[in-house]
Order: structure tokens, then sequence, then C-alpha cells
């Protein structure tokens, strides 16, 4: 069953196309990666697929929902995972979660439970009441995951779930995604510049360049695809993904990159 699409999605900001007739299909339960350059255009796909910015032209549709038409329906059955911090530091773990709980309409009786049980799954227990200025990076970024599960979405967006975190937290941090995909059957649909990640969490793996999909399959696929012995993944990415992009958007997005490393400690 398809549960995200997209029908010759665009996005343009003035002439400049973002996103340029983008056309993926994402399975109930599958993980699903879109890696690319910086300014490729997967942050963008992702904030049209969340409603948080309209589209130019084309269809994208979540669970049979219209992301233009049906925003309201669309925001009810997804989570997301934004690159900044989406959670207040001046609260505790739980005050985070039981606020986002009350924003999403979750009956009164049941914010608690699932707070708790949220906590639990995502092994925070422990440091639900610390406020969240003391959680190291990884602790922020399974936090966050557990706050944009609350309401127990059908699809699950990440952009870039790891970014500025250590090998340990990476890990810690796919180990719990890959834990939500088994035990909730949830569908992720995530971006990332780390191939091993993607290797390891996804299903299938798009590759974007200036905004169009120029690949797309499992990762030993897009490896077989490039005829060279022994290739990586990075080999398959270099392949279908290597250009020039302008020194102001390579500044651009390395500064908002390093930014959010930053905040994540």
């Amino acid at each position: 069953m398809t549960i995200v699409e997209t029908k010759k999605l665009t996005r343009k900001f003035g002439s400049y196309k973002a996103v340029d007739s983008l056309d993926i299909n994402v399975e109930a339960g599958e993980a699903f990666a879109l890696l690319g350059p910086n300014g490729a255009g997967k942050t963008t796909a992702i904030k049209m697929l969340t409603t948080l910015l309209p589209v130019t032209s084309g269809e994208a549709f979540i669970c049979g929902f219209n992301v233009t038409t049906q925003a309201n329906k669309v925001r009810r059955v997804i989570g997301y995972v934004p690159q900044m911090i989406s959670v207040d530091g001046t609260l505790t773990g739980e005050e985070n979660l039981l606020l986002f709980a009350r924003l999403y309409d979750i009956p009164s009786k049941e914010c608690k439970p699932r707070v708790l049980d949220s906590l639990s799954f995502m092994g925070l227990s422990d440091a639900a009441k610390k406020q969240v200025h003391e959680y190291s990076g990884g602790m922020i970024r399974r936090l966050e995951i557990a706050q944009s599960m609350l309401h127990r979405p059908v699809v699950l967006f990440l952009d870039e779930p790891t970014v500025g975190l250590d090998p340990i937290a990476c890990k810690t941090v796919w180990e719990h995604i890959l834990q939500l995909k088994k035990e909730y059957n949830t569908t992720i649909l995530m971006t990332t510049h780390i191939m091993d990640e993607a290797e390891h969490l996804c299903n299938r793996i798009a590759f974007m360049s200036r905004g169009k999909l120029v690949a797309c399959g499992t990762a030993q696929e897009l490896k077989n695809s490039i005829n060279k012995p022994n290739s990586t993944l990075e080999d398959a990415f270099i392949h279908y993904t290597s250009e020039t992009l302008s020194e102001e958007s390579n500044y651009r997005n390395i500064s908002r990159e390093r930014k959010t490393a930053k905040r994540l400690g």
C-alpha cells in the first residue's frame, strides 16, 4: 500500500526550481531516504510533504490525503523532526511532551500515560524530570522523535536526524528509529548526508541533484547500477549527483548545518 506519493511535485522560488517534477512512492512500513548534495532540494521536498511550504505545481498525497487541499488531515497522520531543535530547553523532557500532547489534541486522561510511554520507549525515563538544556545532543534527538510520535502518526519525517551527533549517539538514535519501524510499522521518510545511515536504516534510497530525482532503488541496486567493482553507496552517490554548486549556496547550507550541530552539542 502506497503511503506517500508525489506526482511531478515542484517548488519554485522565483524562477529557481528547488524541487523539479519529483515522483516518488513510499510503501507502508518502509523506510525511504532522500540523499543529495546541499541545495539538491531534499529539505524543500520534506517541507512540502509536511505542509510547511506550498506546492508550486504537481501533487503530493499522504495516506491518500492531498497535501494542498487536505492539509489538516495530512497533519493528523504525520510526525516531523526538523533539522533545527524543536524542544524548549527551559522545560523538562516530560513537560515538553505534555505540552505537545495538548497541541495534538490527545484526550486529557491519555496525555500523561502516553508521555511516560514515549519517554520509556526512547530510553529517556531517567531524564524525564531534567530540563532539556541538560540533555546531550543524542538525548535531544530522541526526545524530538518521542515528541513527533505522541499522536501515533502513520508517517514520520526525519530531516537529517543525526546531524551534529557523535557516533555513539548516532547508533542509539538509529536503534530507536528501527524499533519504531518494527514495533509500530511506522513509515519513515528521511533525509541524510550519511551513507551508512541510509544503508543501515532504509529499504530504498533516492538520489536528488539540482531538484530532480536522478536515481532510486535499494542500496545494493544503486551500487550495482554504476558497473564498478566493489562499489560503495558513496561511489553511487558521487556518480549520480556530482555537480558544482554556487559558492553562495554552499556557504549558506554549510553555515546552517554548523549552527544545527552547535545547538545539538
